[in-house]
């Protein structure tokens, strides 16, 4: 039986897209019966927290993991090794653009984009450090998981990782058992997500400006946790004709419920490594208006109207075809629920797993320094 230990520290706090995919990683592996699954939580304050979190069949770690100390010594040396904290595992998989140093285990290290690479001034001063922690693990010999070609090739092409130790595994999609959506209410245009400047919900604002004249019922709501990009987009809404019907929610518990009703859920992002809500979106029947950014195009297919990144003009014209034209609107959901059909939890724990072994019969290895 293979040994693997997760990072689980995504599901700690308000939960975005890579806890969402770290949540179901991890049920989908421990529900399998040739894996041992661990987890561990690169927090001090957090890790007595991280049992509750975690699915029925995972084992937590039994001693804290201080982030700030140990990714200030992670950049210059590969001390305290994982085992410390997982006792002896086959692999150890980063869930979140950083894995530990190991003594014997074999590493993977999830990079789902390369923001703090390709747009540094969109990133936190945390995740810029995360290139420097990365490229020591690849020439210490992990390999690296993310869930699109896209960012793959970018790989590649930034690290010069060899293609063959860089895993493509897409994150599935969860189904709710019942579609229920809020009831109540106008209708609304959906955005979702950490208010940061890469998720351009300032232009969001911008693009509802330009069709709410044309639809006095409508809103515009955006939700999910609060980040650094409050500012803009709290001048975007304030000089908005229209502030009185947009509502800023910050973090919602029922976020399927919300994206449920939602007569359209927009992603104008500027750049994404994979992009998971338009797919929660589609597999809860709700048409998707993205951009053409990084990853988008390749995730949700054609089952989405794509326009350019910024482009405001195009995002408030598509936003207004899926309101106006029903018959557009019923082509996309369908659309849209047969594109989400195609990425399953189970399929993403059977490429982690191929992933797994591979590494660890085959990985190369060198001493830490």
């Amino acid at each position: 039986m293979l040994r693997v230990a997760l990072d689980a520290t995504p599901l700690l706090g308000d939960r975005t897209g890579v806890g969402n995919a770290v949540a179901g990683t991890l049920r989908a592996l421990a529900a399998r019966r040739d894996l041992h699954v661990g987890a561990y939580g690169l927090t001090l304050t957090g890790w007595r927290a991280l049992p509750a979190a975690l699915p029925a069949g995972v084992q937590p770690a039994s001693l804290p993991m201080p982030a700030g100390p140990l990714l200030r010594l992670w950049a210059h040396v590969d001390i305290p090794r994982a085992e410390l904290w997982t006792g002896t595992v086959d692999v150890v998989h980063g869930t979140n653009f950083v894995v530990p140093p190991a003594r014997r285990a074999a590493r993977l290290v999830s990079v789902w984009d390369m923001t703090p690479v390709r747009f540094p001034q969109l990133a936190t001063a945390t995740s810029r450090r995360y290139p420097n922690l990365i490229r020591r693990a690849v020439r210490a010999g992990a390999w690296v998981h993310t869930g699109s070609s896209f960012v793959a090739a970018e790989i590649v092409e930034h690290f010069g990782v060899p293609p063959e130790r860089v895993k493509v595994v897409p994150p599935g999609v969860d189904r709710p058992a019942s579609r229920q959506p809020k009831t109540g209410g106008r209708p609304y245009v959906l955005g979702l997500g950490r208010v940061e400047p890469r998720k351009d919900f300032p232009g969001l604002v911008r693009a509802f400006d330009e069709l709410a004249g044309s639809h006095p019922d409508l809103e515009l709501v955006v939700a999910g946790p609060p980040g650094w990009d409050e500012d803009r987009l709290g001048q975007a809404v304030r000089a908005s004709p229209y502030r009185d019907r947009i509502r800023r929610l910050g973090w919602v518990d029922d976020a399927a419920s919300l994206i449920a009703g939602a007569q359209v859920f927009a992603y104008p992002s500027l750049y994404e490594g994979f992009g998971l809500p338009p797919l929660e979106a589609m597999a809860l029947g709700v048409p998707v208006v993205a951009t053409s950014a990084g990853a988008v195009p390749e995730v949700v297919g054609e089952a989405a109207l794509l326009v350019a990144p910024g482009d405001t003009a195009a995002l408030a014209g598509a936003l207004e075809r899926l309101l106006s034209d029903a018959a557009a609107r019923a082509e996309l959901v369908a659309a849209g629920e047969r594109r989400a059909g195609l990425f399953t939890w189970e399929a993403c724990a059977e490429g982690l797993v191929d992933a797994y072994r591979q590494l660890a019969r085959r990985a190369p290895r060198r001493r830490p320094t």
